[in-house]
């Protein structure tokens, strides 16, 4: 009986001794951003969505709040339960905004900011795309979206 339990605290102490390699090497690196969406139209914007995601899909959102114009005071439309559940590995956000177009944003605006979990080592690749901007009329106005990383 001395001799099985000396085989196995071996094995234990062996196996133990091999664990942190093995973890490290298992365990991704997982780190955190905050990702500034802008807008940018020489027109008022009174509505607009777009769509975000990461290549390798190593990115999971975590939050989103609203920008920085007085038109869009809360944080924008998305799916908050697939936040919650650790789900959204990609994200569509959308806001409008009933304002008169005097009162709307116009030129380059930060419209959302993103709460992202990365895992791995390499650095993400985003994509960020604008599915739509409207403005007071409802009316599609040109704009584009670009992407600061905090």
């Amino acid at each position: 009986m001395t001799s099985r339990c000396t085989k196995l605290l071996l094995c234990l102490v062996l196996w133990t001794a091999a664990w942190p390699g093995l973890s490290r090497a298992d365990v991704a690196k997982v780190r955190f951003a905050a990702l500034d969406v802008h807008l940018e139209s020489v027109q008022p914007v009174a509505a607009w969505q777009f769509e975000l995601s990461e290549t390798a899909g190593r990115m999971r959102v975590v939050g989103v709040e609203n920008g920085d114009s007085p038109a869009f005071p809360k944080a924008p439309y998305y799916d908050r339960k697939a936040v919650h559940d650790g789900r959204a590995d990609r994200i569509i956000v959308a806001d409008f905004s009933l304002r008169p177009a005097a009162e709307l944003p116009a030129g380059k605006a930060r419209i959302a900011t993103v709460h992202v979990r990365i895992t791995g080592d390499s650095e993400p690749e985003y994509l960020l795309r604008l599915v739509t901007a409207g403005n007071a009329a409802g009316k599609p106005v040109p704009a584009s979206v670009h992407l600061n990383v905090q």
